[in-house]
């Protein structure tokens, strides 16, 4: 249970929540995307409440609530693509099920999102067909498809080597700037965090323990969030390590 976190993100920015499994920062994204509803408190996006535990007050209607999700793209971790469809039905299936757009406006901006992530050539392809790394290269395709104000990561280098979660930083980093996103990312990951983290948030134990830049983060005096560092960045040079 989260203990009053209280977080702006900033827009056009990558915004990461870092911390400890079970430390409360995938309860906090599912709250702001609407999987889980808060006990207290409100979410808000940009003036326009998507979520306020007191629903008998009327403040929020669900017409509301759907054209802020329409707002939203989400990759979830480890991608979650549907393995029955190829990679263009994948990204295809949030236009088909939330707009009204013709099949030949759909197939436009499939193709267009998966040129974006460079994969042009995948159209066809199932998930079983990809690598790791273009998997989530689709998922990112089908989280823009929308064209969302708002883009959700969760671990999206989980399972990747180094040099492909590079890769898909870098590829987050620039959509977001490039659309003028406003994406907030759960990652254990510090090289995330130095490379293209433009605010931080640390969650420790349930509360907002620290937030600032990864120009900060090495410089500040605070033990719980010195000792994840240290963690994270010996956990990654084992993970490294020749076998």
């Amino acid at each position: 249970m989260l203990k009053d976190v209280s977080v702006t993100f900033d827009m056009g920015k990558t915004n990461l929540i870092i911390g400890e499994s079970g430390s409360g920062k995938t309860v906090l994204m599912k709250c702001m995307v609407g999987l889980l509803e808060t006990d207290s408190g409100k979410v808000i996006y940009d003036g326009r409440i998507f979520s306020d535990n007191d629903l008998t007050n009327g403040s929020i209607s669900s017409d509301e609530r759907k054209n802020i999700r329409r707002d939203i793209g989400m990759m979830f971790q480890g991608g979650a693509l549907f393995d029955s469809l190829t990679a263009e039905e994948n990204v295809m299936f949030p236009l088909s099920m939330f707009t009204e757009m013709t099949a030949e406006e759909k197939m436009e901006r499939v193709n267009v999102c998966l040129n974006r992530v460079n994969l042009d050539h995948a159209n066809k392809l199932y998930p079983a067909e990809l690598s790791g790394g273009m998997q989530k290269r689709v998922a990112i395709a089908r989280a823009i498809a929308m064209q969302p104000k708002y883009l959700f990561c969760d671990e999206p280098n989980s399972g990747l080597d180094p040099k492909t979660a590079i890769i898909i930083d870098n590829l987050i980093h620039e959509i977001t700037h490039e659309y003028n996103m406003t994406t907030i990312i759960n990652t254990h990951d510090m090289n995330s965090v130095m490379e293209i983290g433009d605010k931080i948030v640390f969650i420790h134990d349930a509360q907002k323990w620290w937030e600032g830049t990864n120009d900060e983060i090495l410089k500040v005096e605070n033990k719980e969030l010195n000792d994840f560092i240290f963690a994270a960045k010996h956990l990654k040079k084992l993970r490294e390590k020749p076998q």
